[in-house]
């Protein structure tokens, strides 16, 4: 969504934070794009996307007079929605901690399979991971967070998050390698 002619992204920040009902629909709208994208990368379907980034935009609207206007904007809504879906897969998924771990056989690929990849196969390949796989990619491959920050996010040892890592990546080349094969079948 395009900002009025006049108005700057920290003017509409300014509004929002005197509590104007309207700056808030703007903003919304101006970064739900961006948010749902986040959403979409750790949560398992669109709906639960959806309620991350609902629940995100509360916590943001709640919290707008702690914004540091000196600091980007988009990287505090991304760390809101990125905590809020961490936050509902523990809220959700107790067994997130218990995955069946049995994916140790390690495939070479060829880069070409990932090239001939689109954005959508990617997500489906990443939605197929096991949930907490799924985040720790994100964190780590994604949003830059380092082991060490993982583990405190997710409770987990940071040992912990490198193997989990490691065998969402081993699960990840499996599925290119299958969507390759299946590719060269037609």
């Amino acid at each position: 969504m395009q900002l009025p002619p006049g108005i700057t992204e920290d003017d509409l920040i300014r509004q929002c934070k005197n509590g104007d009902i309207k700056p808030l629909e703007m903003l919304y709208k101006r970064f739900y794009g961006y948010a749902m994208g986040i959403g979409l990368r750790y949560c398992a379907n669109r709906d639960d996307a959806l309620e991350v980034v609902n629940d995100g935009f509360i916590k943001l609207f709640n919290s707008l007079n702690s914004y540091d206007p000196d600091k980007p904007f988009k990287a505090w809504l991304r760390r809101i929605i990125v905590n809020t879906a961490i936050d509902k897969n523990r809220r959700e998924k107790k067994h997130l901690w218990n995955d069946d771990l049995e994916l140790a056989n390690q495939i070479s690929t060829q880069a070409t399979a990932i090239e001939q990849l689109n954005a959508r196969d990617i997500l489906n390949m990443l939605n197929k991971l096991p949930d907490l796989h799924r985040v720790v990619f994100n964190l780590y491959e994604i949003d830059g967070y380092s082991h060490d920050d993982i583990a405190a996010l997710l409770a987990i040892s940071a040992s912990s998050s490198r193997v989990y890592l490691s065998r969402g990546k081993e699960r990840l080349r499996e599925l290119i390698t299958k969507a390759e094969s299946h590719e060269r079948r037609f």
